[in-house]
């Protein structure tokens, strides 16, 4: 157990920034658990009296225009980037994995689905986001769903080539020649050689669900005002810029750490399941 656990941190103890990013990630996912217990004050509770009030020993990011504590708020709104980064990686593994599999199993059906894919990634991301927004409308599932549309064709596009590779490996033709059936091939082959790279690819998604969804809130067409998000934070302090600076600073400062963060301990897991990296490794201390 400890060998194991020691296996996967090491490439964070060789890459200092990756240590630092988890080391974020794990104060986000904390602080979203234990939000009630970082602060006193309610996200929601207005103080027009203490309205703009800069970082003091009470408020530690200061207030912004309605009075209410900007720390209280960046802490809650992680739980808002949470929801959404696991609901849009959840959504991207669900439809993108069986639509790259399926696709290299049955090829007739698989060419038609795949050419859908590749018309949608025709589209920027955030266009087709807008673009989802405005039929579904606004909302937290929603933005979900309209950012997991998104990053779904990413995740059929890796599934789909890793599927390929996989189908022609000796392995999976032994399996053909003995009568195995395509269900079984798929279950007992294929799905368990893409947790590795899957894994790395939803790190990325989060990452890019975090901006999109920063995006789609500040322009209004994500999460409701009255729910504290770090996007909201930005659309509603943008016009105190030169008079609240810290406002627009705190919020910014947690989106673009948040993602930095998960990329960079993706990039650490990626060194992690690399069979190159698990070669050099073993190839300099004898020990896998």
């Amino acid at each position: 157990m400890m060998e194991t656990l020691a296996s996967w941190l090491e490439p964070f103890q060789k890459r200092r920034l990756s240590l630092f990013g988890l080391c974020v990630l794990i104060l986000v996912i904390l602080s979203a658990a234990f939000a009630p217990f970082l602060s006193s004050f309610d996200p929601l509770a207005m103080d027009p009296i203490n309205r703009l009030l800069s970082p003091t020993a009470t408020h530690w990011f200061g207030t912004d225009h309605f009075g209410r504590d900007t720390f209280t708020r960046i802490v809650y709104g992680s739980r808002m980037a949470l929801l959404i980064g696991t609901g849009v990686v959840g959504f991207a593994l669900l439809t993108g994995v069986p639509i790259g599999v399926l696709s290299v199993l049955f090829p007739r059906v698989g060419n038609l689905m795949m050419r859908a894919v590749d018309l949608l990634m025709a589209f920027p991301a955030m266009l087709m986001a807008l673009g989802l927004i405005v039929i579904l409308g606004q909302g937290v599932t929603n933005a979900i769903l309209a950012l997991g549309v998104v990053y779904l064709t990413r995740t059929a596009r890796l599934t789909y080539s890793v599927s390929l590779r996989l189908k022609a490996e000796t392995f999976v033709e032994a399996g053909r020649s003995m009568g195995a059936r395509t269900w079984w091939i798929a279950s007992r082959h294929i799905v368990p050689n893409l947790v590795s790279p899957l894994l790395v690819q939803a790190s990325f998604v989060f990452a890019f669900a975090q901006l999109g969804a920063a995006s789609l809130d500040f322009l209004g067409l994500g999460a409701p005002p009255d729910i504290p998000s770090w996007g909201n934070m930005l659309a509603e302090s943008r016009i105190y810029i030169t008079r609240a600076p810290w406002l627009l600073f705190f919020p910014g400062m947690m989106i673009v750490l948040t993602a930095f963060s998960l990329n960079l301990v993706g990039d650490a897991l990626r060194d992690r399941l690399d069979p190159r990296y698990r070669d050099e490794q073993l190839s300099k201390t004898g020990k896998p």
